[in-house]
């Protein structure tokens, strides 16, 4: 199991979101840069950046500060939140970045997720985010009419790879992943499935390791103590 530390960015800090809720918001570490360098110490292999300005407004905000924390990583960085456009995922692969998460793009705009399948293939992760099994754009901040699970089933007709799937409802709350959701998802859809959401301690990676995850975005437990990139061989 590779565990995936996340850094979410608000005005150039790191948080944690409950629940996908913008007005619960606990900043976790001041400074990105030191943050990203703490993980690679640890033994990270892959670090996933959120930026959560663009994600609600629908544009790069953080794109200078996360070139930054790319620029000093030796290690690959995962990128998410406000990209819509071919421009934006031009830029931040000149960055270096080496995955680009697409969400509200991905449902909004098709046209455009096809030709960033076209142009970069291995590099387009799709983020599936979602509340009692309907998928959320912007943010989290708008819930669609779009089943998680048929989502996923066309994301993988059209090529993807890669499926990011988040519980909104277990964000950030230490309260377990939603195995039935996750296992549903592993067992349907030939893609990869990278968990997120909810994870809590050591117990939670081996439940999901058992339904054939093999790696997980793990955020607040990581933040608290509660699991330790120095143990990530499960």
């Amino acid at each position: 199991m590779r565990i995936i530390p996340a850094i979410d960015l608000i005005n150039g800090k790191c948080v944690r979101l409950y629940q996908g809720d913008f007005r619960k918001t606990t900043e976790v570490a001041s400074d990105p840069l030191i943050q990203i360098q703490q993980f690679i110490e640890d033994g990270a292999e892959l670090v996933h950046i959120v930026d959560l300005d663009g994600a609600r407004r629908g544009t790069s905000v953080q794109f200078e500060l996360i070139r930054k924390l790319v620029e000093i990583s030796r290690i690959p960085i995962q990128v998410g939140g406000g990209i819509r456009d071919l421009e934006t995922i031009d830029k931040y692969i000149c960055a270096g970045v080496a995955r680009l998460v697409l969400g509200t793009a991905a449902i909004e705009k098709p046209g455009f997720l096809q030709e960033a399948l076209k142009k970069y293939h291995h590099h387009i992760v799709i983020g599936i985010d979602a509340k009692n099994g309907k998928v959320a754009t912007s943010g989290w901040e708008n819930i669609s009419e779009v089943n998680y699970l048929e989502f996923a089933k066309k994301m993988e007709q059209l090529g993807v790879e890669t499926i990011i799937y988040t519980d909104i409802s277990k964000d950030g709350t230490m309260s377990g992943p939603n195995l039935y959701h996750l296992e549903k998802i592993v067992n349907q859809v030939g893609c990869k499935i990278i968990a997120s959401g909810g994870i809590r301690h050591y117990e939670d990676i081996l439940s999901l390791s058992g339904i054939g995850i093999t790696e997980a975005i793990v955020g607040k437990a990581i933040y608290d103590g509660k699991v330790t990139l120095r143990r990530d061989q499960i």
